[in-house]
């Protein structure tokens, strides 16, 4: 073993800095742990330390926590149709696990595809009326891996300011021209699209729904303008596929532009079935593309089966009947007005995703960790998550919340922001 690495992982870890091997450590790990430390305690400073709440239950409405904490209202999961417990989507888990095994040890090309992967990708790509879809091991792979693979440089792609973290990572990248435009501004969007007419292609990116602020993209006048300059348009689908749009088809269903949104990515671990993975589905083309050049896909391990056999329920819940997507509004409805008659600033409109906004760090924080006292499950959202000075506590409403578990969480915010003056 490289005894110079060893002394320098020891020192970082923070062990046996008197020990033969910690003596000989290099002064480079000695200031790098100082930093490391200095940064550390600049979060902590900041009031914008995270931390890591751990449950002891299955993920749903009511959690318990490790060291007690039972009987917890969960506002703060990204289940929006409760199916992360479901009993069928767990029992196709199981059999999925049962027959195809814990996993494939390998990339789809190699010797990582099976039945029931060409079957969810099949079944994905009926489910949002396109040709074809390709699973990948996340959605933030999903995002990393399109632009790189579509975009060269002779081409543009045109992002939201407030795209997801995933997607402006994935837009580094590529190496086409960049334009960022001001959030869901349709203005500065056409002045970028009139700019951006000298490139080859055109790539509108968004997301459909915006999980920070739970403001939904104008997607109809972002078609509009895709089609006036000849562009395409592409959309992130994390925070609205299974729950917005009649049969929970996402945004391009909710705001009737199924036909003129080229391409989607979206997630499989959250409304379909909590587990893991993402997808991009489109052109067949496009998919075929993706297949063959596709960074994440072609360098990371096949979905395991029974993250297959979850997602794959999950869907043919949906497909079957649209009454669980369309549950969800008149919850959402409730918590907002309630919350907003109550006193408090709601972001965004019509989105499960209510952040409830605050401003400050500490605020939101301390907030969130008395709610919890109160027996519900929120978290603080602060700098880098959210923009400096637009701290929030987000509130995520579920298809299996009752009536009495929003009514429950609007009489506790009520009381702490009371208690700490965040309401008269």
């Amino acid at each position: 073993m490289w005894r110079g690495g060893t002394a320098a992982w020891g020192l970082l870890r923070g062990g046996g800095a008197g020990s033969p091997r910690a003596a000989s450590g290099t002064a480079a790990a000695v200031h790098l742990r100082q930093r490391l430390e200095k940064e550390l305690e600049d979060i902590r400073g900041a009031g914008t330390w995270k931390n890591e709440r751990v449950i002891a239950s299955r993920q749903g409405p009511h959690l318990r926590l490790a060291g007690g904490g039972a009987g917890i209202l969960n506002f703060c999961a990204n289940n929006y149709l409760g199916l992360s417990s479901h009993p069928e989507v767990i029992r196709a888990a199981v059999e999925a696990l049962e027959k195809f095994g814990a996993g494939l040890s390998s990339v789809r090309f190699i010797c990582g595809t099976q039945s029931i992967h060409k079957d969810l990708e099949e079944k994905i790509a009926r489910f949002h009326q396109r040709e074809d879809a390709i699973l990948y091991a996340s959605c933030f792979d999903a995002n990393a891996g399109i632009f790189e693979a579509l975009l060269t440089p002779e081409d543009a792609v045109l992002s939201d300011e407030l795209n997801h973290a995933s997607i402006i990572d994935g837009i580094r990248l590529c190496k086409a021209n960049k334009y960022r435009y001001k959030h869901m501004d349709m203005q500065d969007l056409e002045a970028k699209l009139q700019e951006a007419q000298k490139h080859r292609l055109r790539l509108v990116a968004t997301d459909g729904a915006f999980s920070m602020d739970g403001d939904i993209a104008p997607l109809r006048e972002i078609c509009q303008l895709a089609q006036k300059y000849d562009a395409l348009v592409f959309i992130d689908e994390c925070h609205a596929t299974g729950f917005l749009g009649p049969n929970g088809r996402g945004t391009d269903e909710l705001l009737g532009v199924m036909d003129k949104v080229t391409i989607i990515n979206s997630t499989l671990g959250k409304a379909l079935g909590g587990a893991a993975g993402g997808y991009t589905t489109g052109p067949k083309p496009l998919i075929d593309l993706l297949r063959q050049r596709s960074r994440p896909y072609l360098f990371s391990n096949s979905l395991p089966p029974a993250v297959v056999g979850c997602a794959s329920k999950a869907l043919d819940l949906l497909m079957e009947s649209n009454a669980i997507a369309q549950s969800m509004a008149a919850k959402t409805q409730r918590f907002r007005s309630k919350m907003t008659a109550a006193g408090f600033t709601i972001s965004g409109k019509d989105h499960p995703i209510c952040p409830v906004m605050l401003g400050d760090a500490r605020l939101a924080a301390v907030m969130a960790e008395d709610m919890l006292n109160r027996g519900i499950y929120v978290i603080g959202f602060s700098y880098p998550v959210v923009p400096k000075g637009k701290a929030r506590i987000r509130v995520q409403i579920s298809a299996v919340h009752s009536d009495e578990d929003i009514d429950r969480c609007v009489e506790a915010f009520t009381e702490v922001g009371r208690k700490h003056g965040a309401l008269p």
